[in-house]
């Protein structure tokens, strides 16, 4: 439809404006006699001890109200007070501040400052000694003294034999560099009785090596061969014989590596993700099969629909009365002839259904020369372009509960489809329809939108208060499963 632009009067504008919430001035600068931020009253031991003496003196003239008006306070503080000045708690009385209390200087901060100054020294000593070229490249600690780790050991061991006096340990550890925690595990090592290394004594209910090699001829027997321990158990019980638990039985079997899993069950493969990526029409098709029901009860029709993901334009449909790759065929090759593809260009992705896994599927598309792709098991994230299509089909308000005959569903599915490929516009592409997307009309369509917006901008710079209108992107690339970095790693 064509757009019209409605003139506004003068009137209806100045309602409009009378409507809206006037704009708050911003506040005049503050007086520099005024405080910066607002702060409570703060009491003093003297201002309280003044106000109390103040309310005794009116205790008998009855001026205490007049004296809490004035302070500003109530009776309930004049108590509190009192109860705390009865008490002796004059202590309670002085404001204290808020946060960390400072700590009190330790008798050892002295002594730890100067040998941690003289361990700078001699730390700068010792590197200036062994930069230069004509001295030895030694310690200058004392001779014999072990350097490196030994050190550190050395220094650990001669800390952690001090005397446990309070703050000793954390001065020494200080003024050599030793951490405090390594002290501490060597003194508790040292506490420690030393760990007598025994051999494991060999259980008491353990059974002998006779009786384990029995056990293994009767596992090895042949008419217990094809038998799980646990029914060879049950038949040895049955006979009134027992030799060992199931678990020892196991436990045999695993020592002379002979648990395997040995049902012929499926094993499922791991199944990589598709992750498909179009960045024109023609790259990727997505195919698939929905039912639409039919007059009666248990009776449908099969709508085969096949969409390019690029631009969401249904390239191929067809309605039948049954689901088989034989009716896929036709439908392929008409498409294909229609859009012209060449070999070795298109991917086409499916599930798993029947007709799409056919051997007569995959025949056809090796001869023409299109890649299949197909969904994970069970996951239909993994075709999400088919999934959306059918839900806007099946939500259309004109979709019917039913269908009276085949001719009926496939009348509807081509209005349905017409509409779809013209006239839809398509949030996933920019907000344009299948045809102008997939037929290279997505650049002047945009472009003419681009010039819309601006004159509606160069009319009325006052709508726009970000910055000016944009049309929705055009699309650039569609995606099956974008890569993640995860996955990339």
């Amino acid at each position: 439809m064509p757009m019209t632009q409605t003139p506004i009067d003068a009137e209806a504008s100045a309602a409009t404006n009378e409507g809206r919430r006037p704009t708050v001035a911003a506040p005049a600068s503050a007086s520099p006699e005024l405080t910066a931020r607002p702060h409570r009253r703060i009491f003093t031991a003297q201002d309280k001890l003044r106000i109390l003496a103040d309310t005794d003196r009116a205790a008998d003239t009855g001026g205490i109200a007049a004296i809490l008006r004035r302070e500003g306070l109530y009776s309930s503080a004049l108590t509190d007070w009192r109860r705390q000045r009865a008490a002796g708690a004059f202590g309670a009385l002085t404001p204290v501040k808020r946060g960390p209390k400072a700590a009190e200087p330790h008798p050892l901060t002295t002594e730890v400052a100067a040998l941690q100054k003289d361990n700078a020294r001699l730390t700068l000593r010792l590197g200036a000694c062994r930069g230069h070229h004509r001295n030895p490249k030694k310690s200058c600690g004392a001779a014999g003294h072990p350097a490196g780790p030994q050190r550190r050991r050395a220094l650990t061991d001669a800390v952690a034999g001090l005397a446990p006096h309070s703050g000793l340990m954390a001065a020494a550890c200080a003024a050599l560099g030793v951490s405090r925690a390594s002290v501490q595990r060597r003194r508790t090592r040292l506490a420690a009785p030393a760990a007598l290394l025994r051999p494991r004594p060999r259980p008491a209910r353990a059974l002998s090596k006779a009786q384990q090699q029995a056990v293994l001829d009767l596992l090895h027997a042949p008419r217990f061969a094809d038998q799980a321990p646990a029914e060879i158990y049950a038949c040895l019980l049955d006979e009134g014989v027992y030799h060992c638990s199931i678990r020892t039985m196991y436990r045999l079997l695993g020592q002379n590596g002979e648990v395997r899993e040995r049902r012929a069950q499926l094993r499922h493969p791991a199944y990589q993700k598709p992750e498909l990526l179009a960045e024109r029409p023609n790259e990727v098709w997505s195919w698939d099969i929905t039912k639409l029901m039919g007059p009666t009860k248990w009776s449908y029709f099969y709508l085969y629909v096949i969409l390019d993901i690029f631009s969401r334009r249904v390239v191929g449909w067809c309605v039948a009365d049954a689901e088989s790759a034989a009716f896929f065929r036709p439908l392929f090759d008409d498409a294909i002839a229609k859009h012209n593809v060449p070999p070795g260009q298109l991917t086409l992705h499916a599930d798993r259904g029947g007709p799409m896994k056919a051997r007569a599927t995959a025949l056809l598309l090796a001869d023409i020369g299109v890649t299949r792709s197909h969904n994970r098991p069970h996951t239909s994230n993994d075709n999400p372009f088919s999934e959306s299509h059918f839900k806007t089909l099946k939500y259309q308000p004109r979709f019917p509960q039913r269908f009276g005959c085949i001719e009926d569903a496939r009348s509807f599915c081509r209005q349905f489809f017409d509409w779809y490929n013209q006239e839809h516009h398509h949030a996933g592409i920019g907000l344009m329809t299948p045809d102008q997307v997939h037929y290279g009309q997505a650049d002047a369509v945009h472009a003419a939108r681009q010039q819309t917006l601006a004159l509606a901008f160069q009319a009325n710079p006052e709508r726009f208060v970000n910055k000016p209108p944009t049309p929705p992107d055009k699309p650039t690339a569609a995606w099956i499963n974008p890569p993640t970095p995860n996955s990339r790693a």
